[in-house]
């Protein structure tokens, strides 16, 4: 999975789960989707494993999927939230936590045991060819429907998300997490 895959598909599901556990009530996608998560730090975790694994895994270990694709820095990060929710009593621990949660799911991590349950099964991560990466990646965008159809869905719940959050004038409440809690809009 590339960035819109991750971050669109990583807001949909917040999105929809949001909208589910707030049936009853008559908000916004976006005010029941705030009511439960930073939608900020949402976004950032669900790329995080990629923005701190690519650089560093393809400098020095030919792998872009290493120490941030663990369960042991999912565990890492979910323990900062709670201590964030503890001492603050902000969401947004708990936001990058579960974004970094989707992004191991959307990468299916579980067919890499060996990095996703590091260092359990061994110190070492598998090495990959990474030459012309940017090359392969292109390549898999237009070739491969498991990459095309999930960045394709991604960008389309970007841009309804983005299309939303500016036609009801949030984008500053947004960037601050001041959603406004009168919207009433449809979800």
């Amino acid at each position: 999975m590339l960035l819109f895959a991750h971050t669109g598909i990583t807001l949909g599901v917040a999105t929809i789960v949001a909208a589910v556990v707030n049936r009853r009530e008559k908000k916004s996608w976006l005010v029941s989707l705030s009511k439960y998560a930073d939608i900020r730090f949402l976004v950032i975790g669900s790329m995080l494993p990629d923005i701190i694994d690519k650089p560093i895994g393809h400098t020095f270990f030919s792998n872009g999927r290493i120490f941030s694709h663990t369960l042991l820095f999912l565990m890492f990060v979910t323990v900062i939230g709670v201590i964030a929710y503890k001492k603050r009593g902000g969401l947004w621990g708990f936001s990058l936590a579960v974004g970094v949660l989707t992004h191991l799911l959307l990468d299916s991590m579980w067919l890499a045991p060996k990095t996703l349950f590091w260092p359990l099964m061994g110190w070492g991560f598998e090495r990959e060819v990474i030459s012309e990466y940017a090359d392969m990646i292109f390549h898999e965008l237009i070739t491969n429907p498991a990459v095309f159809f999930p960045e394709t869905t991604g960008l389309i719940i970007l841009i309804w998300f983005s299309l939303d959050v500016i036609r009801k004038k949030q984008v500053g409440a947004l960037l601050k997490n001041h959603i406004h809690r009168k919207d009433r809009g449809g979800f």
